[in-house]
């Protein structure tokens, strides 16, 4: 021990040092009180250090940091290595920063690590190094039974570390029940490590305790990690099971079958779960009205069950039971609870309504209607104001003509019969009705539906006798009469009866309503008279009848209304007619078009119908069109022999069955064209069935060709003949294009040409230009075959004849001069025709194409 005072006079000296510069920092940065921990030379990492009191420095620190990486520090205070650290023979400091960011205040606290150089026993000679391990002490089992009895404290077990024997060490421990809620429940000696309870606990209220027990040196060193401590509470049975609920209620139906579900209870119990304390046992103490017996509990479940079908509503429809619920399996020693329960019987459809009487009898004065006439009244022991209780009466029988009709009152479930329609004392002075009643639900008793027998009961109705006025029977009445009948005629009309007497006499009749004014009435027989003609094809008939409404009236003034119709019968006096007379036909696209013919007569008179171009026409006898049947009413009308284009007027004679025919002129367009839509818009000329009719643009058109050429072959003729008088020359090969002339001649006379203006003429030899006629020219041209021909023109038109170049009956060869003759000439008749025919066809096809566009 005094070998050590040298050393222990230099610690001194040096913790002065470090106090003085404590101070000095504290000064100035706010520092907190030094701590010394005495520590071995060498420090392996995660090495236990010791513990500051942080909470001194600065309590609501929420950031902890060391100066030296080669320390952490923990938030209870704990400093550890995370290097392996050799302390040198001077002492070694760093600093632990607090800070609290919200208030925006730091503090410093400075650790000054010190070698351990004395032994904290006697017995330990040698420097003991203190090491982090996993765990050097053990807790022991411990648990706590709930409401103990003491007494207080009581001791619960001794907390021991193995450190013990090297240190000396001091007991401490957190959590529940020490410095959290409940406070000072626990407690330890801080010496032997004795843990003692001062009060009762509640396992109800905390199932355990977890505290954490410390072992420390008396300097604050940790010798051990913190002992997770566990304290479990011991379950007594201290809570009784409790219902769900208070009062249950249910509801289940009669006549139900035996173990039908009627609902199920529930009970909860505080106590430890699996465990005998909550092992409940449900049982029914007691039923109200006891008798019969109609309802089990399971003991485990708590579903409740029938246990017989005798469930009847009517006899009792509520239940009272009286429940328990017993914790411990049911024994004896065990805690329970009661509850109530109310079982509601549900209504079924088990009882039949029946009637109280089952004979009836009223009466209703005749004609009289909507109006009630009885009250039938029924018994049904089903639940008031259900489907299963409210009635549906029935007529079963008596109401084949539908006078009667029965409906439910719905406050008092009678049923109500009425009578709908009028009864008639002479067709019946008494009904006998029978009526059934069923319920509004189906039928749900022993037996089913199908072997149910309806309640049934008789009413007999009495019809009393008035005295009526005439009667309309049947209401509307027909008479037929042929149309085109003769002014005057007189038919059968309108007839009303006397109930009474089923007579006809003393009644008068009376047209109320006649639209058109066809007929009168006879006022005393009701027979009528035809006024004007009956044309079943008019619009006055419709579907061929007509309908005339009559009044009758007896003697006393009292009256019937009912309808005559008229049903007006065809006869033949229409022929069949051909409604669309315009029809087109695109010639290069179609062959032909549907024609179809109606008849307004009734189909006896009707079809089939007979189509027929009348063969007795001129326009039509050269067969340029013909027909082909379609059907009884259709007939197909198609071109052949290649018409021209145009319109066509054609005659189609139609009969029918029976003979009787209409002739309708049909007009075909004839169109170049694909669709005959293309055609509505075009104009063509109207043709009969045989020769072509021109329209006059297309005769203008043709005389002008015509004339055009007549003037240019004049026109070289005329100026050959004017050059014969300078110059011979031979005859030219085109004889057959230059020898055509127009001859306007009727009778020997001056040669002479028109000019084309009108105005003036002049004689050929002058050679002037050619001139045609005005209007309805007939040209005809020849070729002079010999020196002493001609050309003559036919009959009408112009009244001129060119003889000759010089007046004279001369040839050719002379009018030009030449030295070839005539008689050379190598053209005859035919080859001219053949050569002049096609250009003047050329000029009409020219025509025609000016009237198309």
């Amino acid at each position: 021990m005094a070998g050590n005072g040298s050393g222990h006079s230099r610690i001194t000296a040096g913790c002065r040092l470090l106090l003085l510069t404590f101070l000095v920092l504290s000064f100035s940065c706010e520092a907190c009180k030094r701590v010394i921990l005495s520590v071995p030379s060498t420090l392996e990492a995660e090495t236990f250090v010791g513990r500051v009191n942080l909470d001194e420095c600065l309590p609501s620190a929420n950031i902890i940091r060391s100066s030296d990486p080669h320390f952490r520090i923990f938030k209870d205070g704990s400093v550890y290595t995370t290097d392996t650290i050799v302390l040198s023979p001077k002492k070694r400091t760093f600093t632990i920063l607090l800070t609290n960011t919200q208030k925006r205040e730091q503090k410093n606290l400075v650790v000054l690590l010190d070698h351990q150089k004395k032994v904290l026993k006697k017995r330990h000679l040698r420097e003991t190094v203190l090491k982090r391990a996993k765990r050097r002490w053990a807790p022991i089992p411990c648990s706590l039974m709930e409401n103990s009895l003491g007494p207080f404290p009581m001791l619960l077990q001794q907390v021991q570390s193995d450190s013990a024997q090297n240190y000396t060490v001091y007991y401490s421990i957190r959590g529940p029940g020490v410095d959290q809620e409940p406070l000072n429940l626990f407690y330890i000696e801080r010496d032997t490590g004795n843990l003692f309870v001062t009060r009762p606990v509640d396992r109800e209220k905390c199932t355990s305790y977890p505290l954490i027990a410390y072992a420390s040196t008396p300097d604050g060193y940790s010798v051990d990690l913190p002992l997770p401590l566990e304290i479990r509470v011991e379950d007594e049975n201290d809570n009784a099971p409790v219902f769900t609920e208070n009062i249950y209620q249910f509801q289940v139906l009669e006549n139900c079958a035996s173990g039908t579900t009627v609902g199920q209870v529930c009970a909860t119990d505080a106590d430890e779960p699996d465990t005998m304390h909550t092992r409940l046992k449900y049982t029914i103490i007691d039923q109200q009205p006891p008798i019969p017996r109609l309802f089990a509990i399971h003991p485990v479940t708590g579903v409740i069950t029938t246990t017989s079908s005798r469930c009847d509503r009517e006899l009792m429809d509520k239940y009272k039971l009286t429940l328990k619920v017993q914790d411990m399996d049911g024994q004896y020693f065990g805690l329970s609870t009661k509850s109530t329960c109310i079982i509601t019987i549900g209504d079924v459809n088990d009882n039949l309504p029946i009637f109280t009487k089952t004979s009836y009898v009223t009466e209703v004065e005749e004609n009289k209607s909507n109006v009630e006439i009885l009250r039938l009244s029924v018994e049904d022991k089903d639940l008031i104001n259900t489907p299963n209780w409210r009635a549906n009466y029935t007529i079963l029988k008596g109401n084949e003509k539908g006078n009667f009709h029965i409906v439910t009152d719905p406050k008092t479930n009678e049923g109500i019969l009425c009578v709908v329609k009028g009864l008639n004392y002479e067709e019946a002075r008494q009904v006998v009705l029978q009526i059934g009643v069923m319920n509004q639900a189906p039928f749900s008793g022993s037996g089913g539906s199908r072997n149910v027998l309806m309640s049934t009961a008789t009413v007999t109705v009495n019809v009393k006798d008035q005295d009526e006025g005439p009667e309309c029977k049947p209401q509307v009445q027909t008479v037929r009469v042929k149309e085109n009948t003769a002014l005057g005629t007189q038919v059968n009309g309108y007839k009303a009866y006397d109930p009474e007497t089923r007579s006809s006499s003393g009644i008068r009749y009376q047209v109320l309503n006649d639209l058109r004014g066809l007929f009168t009435i006879d006022e005393a027989s009701g027979s009528i008279k035809i006024l004007r003609s009956l044309d079943r094809e008019s619009s006055t008939f419709r579907q061929g009848s007509y309908n005339v409404t009559v009044r009758a009236a007896d003697n006393e003034g009292r009256t019937c209304t009912g309808t005559l119709v008229i049903i007006v019968d065809d006869v033949n006096d229409n022929g069949p007619s051909i409604p669309r007379t315009r029809l087109t036909i695109c010639k290069t696209q179609m062959g032909s078009a549907d024609i179809v013919a109606v008849d307004p007569d009734e189909p006896i008179n009707g079809p089939p119908f007979e189509f027929t171009l009348p063969s007795n026409i001129e326009r039509v006898s050269d067969r340029t069109w013909r027909l082909s049947r379609i059907n009884d009413t259709a007939t197909r009308i198609s071109f052949r022999n290649d018409p021209a284009l145009g319109t066509y007027e054609i005659p189609i004679t139609v009969r029918d069955r029976f003979g009787l025919s209409t002739t309708s002129i049909l007009n075909v367009n004839l169109c170049d064209c694909v669709v005959p839509s293309e055609c509505l818009s075009r104009t063509s000329p109207v043709r009969d069935g045989s020769n072509v009719s021109l329209g006059k643009w297309a005769i203008l058109a043709i005389i002008l060709g015509a004339a055009l050429l007549s003037c240019i072959l004049f026109t070289l003729v005329c100026g050959a003949t004017g050059s014969s008088s300078q110059a011979k020359k031979t005859f030219p090969d085109d004889l057959a294009q230059q020898n055509l002339i127009v001859s306007n001649t009727e009778a020997p006379g001056d040669d002479r040409v028109y000019c084309t203006n009108g105005l003036t003429t002049q004689n050929v030899s002058t050679g002037c230009p050619l001139v045609t006629g005005t209007k309805n020219v007939q040209e005809s041209f020849e070729m002079t075959k010999g020196g002493h021909h001609t050309s003559e023109s036919c009959r009408g038109g112009g009244h001129h004849t060119l003889e000759s170049c010089r007046g004279g009956h001369h040839t050719l060869d002379s009018c030009r001069g030449g030295q070839v003759e005539v008689d050379n000439c190598r053209y005859n008749y035919s080859e001219w025709q053949s050569f002049t025919q096609p250009r003047l066809g050329e000029e009409s096809i020219r025509g025609h194409t000016l009237i198309k566009n």
